[in-house]
């Protein structure tokens, strides 16, 4: 596969992204990448802009999602390239997932205004795209537009992490049976910066070789949320476990400081990646 800067895993307007799916493309053209994932949270509402885009300007583009796992009170990403979006039974576990979204951000709005932090509903609904997954990220710009804190960092680090009071949790799939569902769609199942020493606790290796046992494809290693351990120990696990090795920016737009390309996946995993894919097709980058 000639390509060769290839980032899998970024966001836009239809998740918790700051750019339309057409921007995330164009910018990761002006990036200077050949390929790009628009994965964006329990959502496939993206791909059809990012396609045109993709076409438009040459760019490669492998159609994806990042489904929001848990197990344990324990959070897990996992990211799956070339689903088939129409597949019945993974629809309804991301329409269970969103509508969750939606009814958590309510109660957690309600327990931020109780205590005086001026919020509302529509404050925070004013920083959602079209069709997009709600997620505390919007609550985030919520609270920095109503000059609570001045950045989403500074929210997430003062008010919305998981320990705080007014945090709610919502419905997500077992990772395990997330995994088997991306593989019924015909997707391949990669685990999301499982080693992350910024968001929550890393997952443990027995987990992550259930996920294994249960169908997982690949591991994303080369992640500004991995320490130089993290990054060892999820070798360490392609290697055990004949994983697909990627790397990513997770690009969120002006939502996260993640640049596009600052972490790539080798030509050779795409290659792997697209092999294995029997949902969508991979838009190759123009000659």
């Amino acid at each position: 596969m000639p390509s060769s800067r290839i980032d899998l895993h970024a966001h836009s307007v239809a998740s918790d992204g700051t750019d339309t799916p057409a921007e995330v493309v164009y910018a990761a053209r002006a990036a200077g990448l050949d390929v790009l994932a628009l994965t964006d949270h329990d959502t496939t509402r993206g791909w059809v802009a990012a396609e045109e885009a993709a076409r438009h300007t040459g760019l490669g583009l492998v159609r994806g999602l990042e489904m929001s796992c848990q197990r344990g009170g324990r959070s897990v990403h996992l990211l799956g390239y070339l689903i088939d979006p129409t597949d019945e039974t993974l629809l309804g576990e991301i329409e269970h997932a969103r509508t969750s979204r939606q009814t958590r951000m309510h109660r957690m709005v309600d327990a931020l205004a109780a205590d005086g932090i001026p919020i509302t509903m529509a404050q925070v609904s004013a920083h959602l795209g079209p069709d997009a997954t709600l997620g505390r990220p919007h609550l985030a710009d919520a609270l920095v537009a109503a000059r609570v804190v001045p950045d989403r960092a500074t929210a997430f680090a003062d008010l919305l992490h998981n320990e705080s009071p007014y945090y709610v949790s919502h419905y997500a799939v077992d990772p395990a049976r997330a995994v088997r569902l991306v593989r019924a769609a015909g997707g391949v199942p990669v685990l999301a910066h499982p080693f992350t020493v910024t968001r929550g606790r890393a997952l443990p290796t027995d987990l992550i070789e259930e996920l294994v046992d249960a169908g997982l494809a690949g591991i994303e290693v080369h992640h500004r949320d991995h320490d130089r351990d993290g990054v060892r120990r999820a070798l360490h696990l392609a290697l055990a476990h004949d994983l697909i090795v990627t790397g990513s920016s997770d690009y969120h737009g002006a939502g996260k400081p993640n640049r596009l390309g600052e972490h790539t996946t080798p030509p050779a995993s795409l290659a792997r990646i697209v092999e294995r894919a029997g949902g969508v097709e991979y838009i190759a980058p123009a000659p």
